[in-house]
């Protein structure tokens, strides 16, 4: 190991082992609350060549597990044409089981309904599929209330009546994550030809890092493995979507970034059966059909934010309040995006509404540090029709009549909480101060990839430079929005630098002067030619 890897290593409290997960370290899958439950119910599905529904969500972690479970239960025998998988629409149904599940299930003649990423707080359609004789099984990670649904079984990490304590780091797991505990059990209980599951770790590693879950214990072991599926992967629609992607090198900024992304694309603004079907496919064209679809609608998401975002900025965000509130003619599926672009510009909470029906606005929040949008929009309950979610992210809808009191009283409740320097959560800390630019070598680079994938719990590493020489700058971009420094060391060895959408201040550095930059590397690869340059984080 280089000296500066292992500086890092000692900087971040983490042994060797870390760096060599064991398959075999997964934790008993039946640790999981109500699994022994759910497998008795699968094998009776299974063994009876029942119809069932898999029931999921529209996100990448939604359709991920999706899949995971449908190709989970060929594995143990089920046939094709006795599973069917029902996403929701998020225009029509929102989040969690829909009401025409119940109709569909009754005229299909289903015998089990099986959820994957959500179902914990569907008490009332569970309840209906009860009354037409209809099982569930639940498999989800998200919060409960105080009670659970009435179904055959509820295996979630979440469930407040389950002691935990022996496997923490099964409560992060995503809902992929659970699902995959779920062919787990079926391996250990013989439905399963061990070592097939594996193949099914490409899927897990995609909806955990896109559901930003915490990348250590269970999950890294997961996503370790899932990195090494991934790369071989066996699935048409993801090897054709990499390629439109132009995904290079394979590791969590591109899953995070360049897959993630478009997968989600199809759900924010049309149809998340889209993104099902490309990882279902096999067949080539179908897949480059798919494929293309997603990119095209990528690229709107893009335009959409961008505009929108453009036009916030040019009519102005109020200084006055600590809690910004935007309203605009924007497409519903990426108000969430363009909450956390403010949060990300402006250093506050911000929420984004749109009308999404005659005097109705509907939209999404996002937030950082101590102040809790759950709480919050719990506090404004009184202007608003609905809404929830987590400290960080959350939804609303609300009427039209009622903006101005639903933005001052959440400005008056974050008021009430007197929160000091909220800003310190988003700024990056660095791992390690370096000065030599030598230190950063392509063997360092490699010795870096070890420590993949990163994300919550296991950021990528920042390294602060100190006082190094601006050498030279250059704006690049149709618009020169994005910026280029290059920057000498003491020794007069060259680092190039470079910032997207970099702020207007940082444009305006000029040759000559010493600063200390925060930033990530990343291995360039020009012409063949491989190279170690930085991704500015913070100045």
């Amino acid at each position: 190991m280089s000296k500066l890897f292992i500086r890092l290593l000692q900087a971040r409290g983490l042994t060797p082992s870390f760096l060599k997960t064991n398959y075999n370290d997964l934790l008993d899958p039946f640790m999981l609350p109500d699994m022994d439950s759910a497998i008795d119910r699968l094998i009776k599905a299974i063994q009876g060549k029942e119809r069932v529904i898999i029931y999921g969500d529209y996100d990448a972690d939604g359709v991920t597990a999706a899949t995971l479970m449908e190709q989970s239960l060929l594995l143990a025998g089920l046939p094709r044409d006795r599973i069917e998988i029902m996403l929701p629409n998020r225009f029509t149904d929102g989040y969690g089981m829909s009401s025409k599940l119940v109709k569909h299930a009754r005229e299909s003649n289903t015998n089990l309904v099986i959820t994957v990423d959500c179902g914990s707080r569907n008490h009332d359609i569970i309840e209906k599929l009860n009354e037409q004789k209809i099982d569930t099984v639940v498999t989800d990670h998200h919060e409960l209330g105080s009670t659970l649904p009435d179904a055959k079984a509820v295996v979630n990490p979440k469930r407040l009546d389950w002691n935990y304590s022996s496997a923490t780091s099964l409560r992060e797991l995503a809902g992929v994550g659970v699902a995959f505990k779920v062919a787990q059990a079926l391996v250990k209980t013989g439905k399963i030809k061990r070592g097939q599951e594996k193949w099914l770790l490409d899927l897990v590693l995609i909806g955990t890092i896109c559901d930003a879950m915490l990348l250590t214990g269970e999950n890294r072991i997961l996503t370790s493995y899932g990195m090494i599926v991934l790369e071989k992967t066996r699935r048409k629609g993801l090897k054709e979507l990499m390629r439109l992607a132009r995904v290079s090198n394979l590791n969590s900024e591109s899953i995070g970034f360049q897959i993630g992304p478009r997968l989600n694309a199809a759900g924010r603004l049309e149809d998340a059966t889209l993104s099902l079907n490309l990882l279902r496919t096999n067949s080539s064209t179908e897949a480059a059909r798919l494929a293309a679809k997603l990119e095209e609608l990528n690229k709107r998401r893009k335009t959409e934010q961008i505009t929108a975002v453009k036009e916030i900025t040019e009519r102005g965000v109020p200084d006055n309040n600590p809690v910004i509130v935007e309203v605009g003619n924007w497409h519903e599926g990426v108000l969430g995006i363009i909450a956390g672009r403010l949060v990300e510009e402006y250093q506050r909470p911000a929420f984004v509404l749109a009308e999404t029906e005659k005097g109705i606005l509907k939209g999404s929040g996002r937030s950082f540090g101590d102040f809790n949008l759950a709480a919050a929009l719990q506090s404004v309950s009184d202007t608003t029709l609905g809404g929830g979610g987590h400290a960080a992210a959350a939804g609303v809808r609300l009427h039209s009549a009622d903006l101005d009191a639903f933005r001052s009283g959440l400005n008056s409740y974050y008021s009430s909480l007197g929160l000091k320097d909220q800003t310190h959560y988003l700024k990056p800390t660095p791992d390690l101060a370096v000065s030599d630019f030598d230190d950063f070598t392509l063997d360092f680079m490699d010795e870096l990839k070890t420590l993949e994938p990163f994300g919550a719990g296991n950021e990528e590493p920042i390294f602060r430079l100190t006082d190094v020489e601006l050498a030279n700058v250059q704006r690049m971009g149709a618009d020169g929005q994005h910026l280029r420094l290059d920057l000498r060391d003491k020794s007069g060895k060259y680092l190039k630098l470079v910032a997207f959408f970099a702020p207007d201040a940082w444009l305006s550095l000029e040759p000559g002067h010493l600063i200390s930059p925060l930033i990530k590397l990343a291995e360039n690869d020009y012409n063949g030619v491989k190279s170690v340059e930085g991704r500015i984080c913070d100045l």
